[in-house]
């Protein structure tokens, strides 16, 4: 049976499934008589038969009803050559392990990437153009304005870097630090750590502010460390720390910083579209984050956001900056204002699905969006703290899309993980650093976060340490959990009336 019959059979009629996918009849009664459904379909087909078939047969059977030809004469005759195809090619080919790359379903509840929306996944797979092509340009713009809607701000300069955050954090670091400069870095995690890496090979010296991980950035020890390097004009930290699943005070930091006459650099990798990032309100001065984690695109943008002071600030230094390709002077002329110049080729299509990611954020509302990754944080704590599971980081300082969880004593934290990839299919994240073998960070980022997620992931979790010995009564972490949705909604539906009646 085919892949087109099997839908015809699942929704009942022709008519049916073209209902399902929005579609002409006509269409689907092509793909019955064909006896194929057509592999851009593949990602749809597995979402609205919500695994009924999956991806990988679709792209098989299609692979082979309408095979892609690649080669334009056979392997003995290569084209301008004396020698025969296979003379000139077979020394150096591989071994045929896999004809074409189909990587399993998975549930990703790590620290990233994230499952990735299906309408972000299409808008990937339409036809390149080119990078200077006025349609990309067009859209370019219209990036650029939900860049800024998600960051909450009105910066001119906010754009995403051809890269991942990693490039994000380097981006910041190698136009504003200028050799001999004295930059505050304040350290609680493995990314502050990253951050002094970054001011040493920009030729700056980090002054370090310390804090357990786990913990949040201590604002007295950034003021006493302010007040101690009074020529520091630089103050860099992590406002959602990935490794321990803690949110700092990014308003009160940047406060401090400007007290003082510094600027600001946040890492908002993690927080950019999960926790609420008021650029503006806060008066951050750089910006970075990520495309994977609650943006829910594809790894490999870092979106940015620099303030007019920034820009002011690098265009006036001396020296070169130490990054031909990271020069913010450069770039101003690809992704600033007026008529673009060449800088590098940009990866139009991982653009088009951050555009696609964007609009998803945009029609959901960012406060909607901040509500639901807490919402679905409430339920999922409810749930691990019935299995009997502590958390790394106090109540009031955790992050809702990353939950550092310890590990009970006497259970092989790396054999859970484990475990739950190859039993479940579903990504949890391990500790790092001094945290190795410890801690769990589940998240819940973006397209990931949903309650169905919420729910598998407690089942499976709560099924693996009751088969390690732990004393986990089955269905006591979903119960709560459903508990607190219960709560909420109820708590909500109070509150509507509420307005209603003082309306």
């Amino acid at each position: 049976m085919t892949c087109a019959t099997r839908l015809v059979e699942i929704f009942g009629s022709q008519a049916e499934v073209a209902r399902a996918f929005g579609l002409d009849r006509a269409v689907v009664n092509n793909w019955v008589k064909s006896g194929y459904v057509p592999a851009r379909w593949a990602t749809e087909v597995e979402r609205v038969t919500q695994g009924g078939i999956q991806a990988v047969e679709v792209l098989d059977e299609a692979s082979v009803k309408k095979p892609v030809k690649v080669k334009s004469r056979p392997d003995d005759v290569l084209f301008g050559s004396p020698l025969s195809g296979k003379e000139a090619m077979d020394h150096f080919a591989p071994a045929k392990r896999i004809s074409s790359f189909h990587p399993p379903q998975r549930t990703l509840m790590g620290p990233g990437p994230t499952e990735i929306h299906p309408r972000v996944l299409t808008t990937m797979s339409q036809p390149a153009i080119g990078y200077l092509d006025p349609v990309f340009l067009e859209m370019m713009e219209d990036l650029k304005g939900l860049l800024r809607y998600v960051y909450q701000t009105k910066h001119p300069l906010t754009f995403p870097i051809s890269g991942p955050g990693s490039v994000g954090m380097e981006y910041c670091f190698v136009n504003l630090v200028k050799p001999g400069d004295k930059v505050i870095v304040c350290r609680n995690g493995v990314f502050g750590g990253r951050m002094i890496e970054n001011v040493e090979r920009a030729g700056g010296k980090a002054v370090v502010v310390e804090d357990e991980w786990g913990a949040p950035v201590d604002p007295q020890k950034l003021e006493d460390a302010l007040k101690k390097n009074r020529e520091a004009r630089l103050v860099a930290f992590v406002h959602g720390e990935t490794s321990t699943g803690v949110r700092s005070d990014a308003k009160t930091l940047v406060k401090i910083a400007h007290e003082h006459d510094a600027l600001a650099i946040v890492d908002a990798v993690t927080t950019l579209g999960g926790s609420p990032v008021r650029t503006d309100e806060w008066e951050i001065d750089a910006i970075y984050s990520a495309s994977q984690k609650c943006l829910s695109c594809t790894p490999g943008l870092s979106p940015v956001s620099f303030s007019e002071g920034v820009v002011d600030y690098v265009r006036s230094r001396k020296d070169k900056i130490h990054s031909w390709f990271m020069d913010m002077n450069l770039l101003l002329g690809y992704w600033g204002a007026g008529i673009r110049t060449y800088h590098h080729t940009a990866p139009t299509n991982s653009l088009f699905g951050l555009h696609e990611a964007l609009l998803l954020l945009r029609e959901e509302g960012m406060e909607n969006a901040w509500a639901r990754h807490q919402r679905h944080h409430n339920a999922l704590k409810a749930g691990l703290e019935a299995m009997g599971l502590e958390f790394l980081v106090k109540e009031q300082y955790q992050l809702p899309q990353m939950n550092a969880v310890r590990c009970p004593e006497g259970v092989n934290e790396a054999e859970v993980r484990k475990t739950l990839l190859n039993e479940f299919s579903i990504e949890i994240g391990a500790g790092l650093g001094p945290l190795a073998g410890k801690i769990w960070r589940i998240g819940i980022m973006g397209y990931s976060c949903r309650p169905d997620n919420v729910m598998l992931c407690l089942s499976a979790l709560g099924s693996v340490l009751s088969d390690m010995g732990m004393p986990v009564h089955v269905g006591d972490a979903e119960a709560a959990a459903h508990g607190a949705y219960a709560s909420m909604h109820a708590k909500a539906a109070q509150q509507k009336q509420k307005s209603r009646a003082a309306a």
